[in-house]
């Protein structure tokens, strides 16, 4: 369902800038009948997750080529192929890195068989109280205070906890986000600048516990930093107020900065900031409360941006240009096309093989940045199905929870539909059923299961507790698991926040001193490094830790093993949630001379 923006017209060769606005799918179609004009091509502008698009539909294909931007999606599809028995070849890109990968049911593993890491995220109180890398200065200023300026006036976020901590100080009351009658936006501004930059920190530095292992941060006051008088604009401000082209309108313009790749001293970021805050005010007053942040919204990122560093600054952490800050809010990492041709005509030999039955000779391809034994594509044999997968071995899980504390409502959003991908799912306890989501519901159903949502999960008439197994089906997607409960009375909040812990398809790791084993799916002779990304859509590769064995050179002896061994060290690739291709990832290659953090596409 996605339309052409400007940034996807340096990734591939079918989309020219005259289609910026329209359906991917559509112009798609029309460009590749304009070289292949009898090839019959159906365009669908529309959600692959949409009921249309059920296993009947999926059934009528001989294979699914996915070329999908996110995990939900990706499992969606998975799970259609697997109920239609249609095999599925997957294939992602970042940067030089790709990958290809084929699903036959009952043969390969599927999608799943290995569990995607979850999208990185950061304590709360080390966002708002202790930052320590510019990525929490970024999740603090796109996550918190953007969305408080900028977005829904009355969703509380944790400025807000900052903003009632003086309750003497009637300077300092929670609506310090609102605009006074008798306010200009100048003065709006530096309000606004002077209590997230200067008292705020002052409250944090008023608990000295919190100080006595970590720099203290310094406050910053816009007076110290800024001129009385309002910010002078001396660029192309009469741009900004000609054009219609919200996405256009730029602080940088209005004050005559040019250069992105710039790191802005402290000043100029705090000119930017007023100069951002004006220019949403007065030229985009009708956006304000309903903006969300967006990496391609010029002024967002430079509002985000200054933010970031002002902060980064009273931490003493280092402040970084637009172009890096951009990529770090928006996890954008820069595409390279001749990689996504590589990974398109893989897609095409793998389809071919699907095709003509030639099981026997399908290979997951790895595309590399550098070469490894001459090679810079590294074809492995599939994996057989894993057979601790809940998806396509139907093993069932365990689910850690505090059934006197947790309610059904709990369970559904942030195991069933968060962590096992499920739409409309069904939930039985024996016999009884606890919920159903359809339109053929009438309204007492309705009803019923909505109350339902609301009791403790020990207080149904057939108590859920340790030991009950719940059946969780999916009619739409034809998957079906079991959960096996386990009753636990307290969870840590920092490391488990949602208050309970799924788990059951995890690997088994190898038995100790049998080394003709290989390592269970996800697991890996090597350490992954932390992501350093706030994440919210997903990273195109994925790759096994698990040795496999390479496809042999024709021209030359290969040494098997060496090589699978090389190819599972650089393969150590971790998955984000993130929006339409744009992703940061990172890697470890296994070589502790060469362990570096690398940015990805």
């Amino acid at each position: 369902m996605d339309t052409i923006e400007v940034s996807n017209l340096n990734r591939q060769f079918l989309f020219r800038k005259s289609h910026v606005g329209l359906s991917k799918a559509k112009v798609a179609r029309d460009a590749v009948l304009r070289f292949r004009p009898h090839v019959s091509i159906t365009s669908y502008h529309a959600n692959v997750k949409n009921q249309e698009f059920n296993v009947d539909f999926f059934k009528q294909f001989n294979v699914v080529l996915n070329g999908l931007d996110n995990l939900d999606a990706r499992r969606h599809v998975n799970r259609l192929c697997l109920a239609a028995d249609v095999p599925l070849v997957e294939s992602g890109t970042t940067g030089f890195l790709g990958q290809v990968t084929v699903h036959v049911k009952g043969r390969t593993e599927c999608y799943e068989c290995q569990p995607k890491p979850a999208p990185k995220t950061y304590p709360v109180c080390t966002i708002t109280s202790t930052p320590s890398k510019f990525v929490h200065c970024i999740v603090w200023a796109k996550d918190l205070l953007f969305a408080k300026l900028f977005g829904d006036k009355n969703q509380e976020n944790d400025l807000n906890v900052r903003s009632s901590d003086s309750a003497s100080s009637s300077n300092h009351a929670e609506d310090i986000f609102e605009l006074y009658k008798d306010e200009t936006i100048e003065q709006y501004g530096r309000r606004v600048f002077d209590h997230v930059f200067g008292y705020n920190i002052e409250v944090a530095l008023s608990n000295d516990d919190t100080w006595k292992n970590r720099n203290k941060p310094r406050p910053i006051y816009s007076r110290d930093i800024l001129p009385d008088e309002p910010t002078k604009q001396n660029g192309n401000s009469d741009k900004n107020c000609a054009t219609d082209d919200q996405s256009s309108i730029s602080a940088m313009t209005s004050l005559g900065m040019k250069n992105p790749q710039e790191i802005w001293s402290l000043m100029e970021n705090s000119r930017i900031f007023i100069e951002a805050i004006k220019l949403f005010f007065t030229k985009r007053e009708k956006d304000v409360g309903n903006l969300t942040f967006d990496k391609d919204d010029q002024l967002a990122v430079e509002f985000v941006t200054a933010a970031a560093n002002i902060r980064a600054e009273s931490f003493g952490i280092p402040m970084h240009s637009l172009f890096e800050s951009k990529g770090i809010a928006g996890n954008i990492v820069h595409a390279v096309a001749t990689t996504n041709a590589i990974i398109a005509g893989l897609i095409v030999i793998e389809a071919i093989k699907v095709l003509q039955n030639e099981a026997n000779n399908y290979r997951m391809t790895y595309c590399l940045e550098h070469p490894s034994r001459k090679m810079l594509l590294m074809p492995v044999e599939p994996f057989e199905p894993n057979k601790s997968c809940y998806v396509c071995s139907e093993t069932p899980l365990s689910l850690e929870i505090n059934t006197h504390k947790a309610k059904l409502r709990d369970f559904v959003e942030k195991i069933v539909k968060a962590k096992l991908g499920m739409n409309f799912p069904l939930i039985m306890h024996g016999s009884a059923l606890l919920y159903e989501v359809g339109d053929d519901l009438d309204e007492d159903m309705v009803a019923n299961y909505a109350a339902n949502l609301e009791k403790v999960l020990s207080e149904f008439p057939s108590p859920v507790v340790s030991g009950t197994i719940l059946s969780v089906e999916d009619l739409q997607q034809e998957l079906s698991c079991s959960i096996n409960i386990k009753h636990r009375d307290e969870f840590d909040e920092e490391k488990e926040p949602d208050g309970m812990v799924l788990s059951g398809w995890h690997q088994t790791s190898l038995e100790k001193g049998d080394s003709s084993k290989t390592l269970g799916n996800g697991e890996s002779t090597s350490t992954p490094s932390a992501m350093e990304a706030d994440k919210n859509e997903d990273s195109d590769i994925v790759a096994s830790g698990r040795k496999r064995k390479l496809d042999k050179a024709p021209s030359s002896a290969v040494d098997i093993s060496s090589s699978a061994n090389e190819a599972n060290s650089l393969k150590k690739l971790e998955e984000l949630d993130d929006d339409d291709d744009d992703d940061l990832v990172m890697l470890d290659d296994g070589d502790s001379a060469m362990n570096k953090k690398k940015r990805l596409q």
